[in-house]
């Protein structure tokens, strides 16, 4: 399970990172929302590693250029491999949400939901794109692994 999750995780990097060219290239076109929502992607990814590891966490909407997002996602996704080589996927890890109500979930929870939350966030940024009238790249994940 953890080669998956691995897997998982270099897809989103690699078409994070091929997204983020793109969207500088068409930096001036943008929506005002695309940038806000490509930032907290990754604030998302960091904030649940800091949970992990116990590192201080970015803001939720902590707002980054396109090229400090670039840099960020490199260094959450290197943080996120280290996660998986050196824990177990069912430790359950105690943390308190933004309200700071506590919860507990395992590694193998968050992670998927942070795979999932970009999955999300990708496609209405995809969206952005087409209604700005710019091809946006393949980010499928099938495309990936041909």
């Amino acid at each position: 399970m953890k080669e998956f999750i691995k897997d998982i995780f270099e897809f989103h990097n690699h078409f994070n990172q091929k997204l983020i060219t793109q969207l500088i290239e068409f930096e001036n076109k943008l929506p005002e929302r695309t940038i806000p929502l490509f930032s907290h992607s990754i604030n998302v990814q960091q904030i649940w590693n800091a949970r992990i590891t116990g590192k201080e966490k970015l803001g939720i909407h902590q707002l980054h250029s396109l090229e400090e997002c670039a840099k960020i996602d490199n260094a959450n996704y290197q943080e996120t491999l280290r996660i998986l080589d050196e824990c177990e996927l069912e430790e359950k890890i105690v943390y308190s949400n933004s309200k700071g109500t506590e919860y507990s979930n395992s590694i193998q929870q968050i992670l998927f939901h942070v795979a999932n939350h970009f999955s999300h966030h990708k496609g209405q940024i995809i969206s952005d794109l087409r209604q700005r009238g710019i091809d946006p790249i393949v980010t499928d994940y099938i495309f990936y692994k041909r």
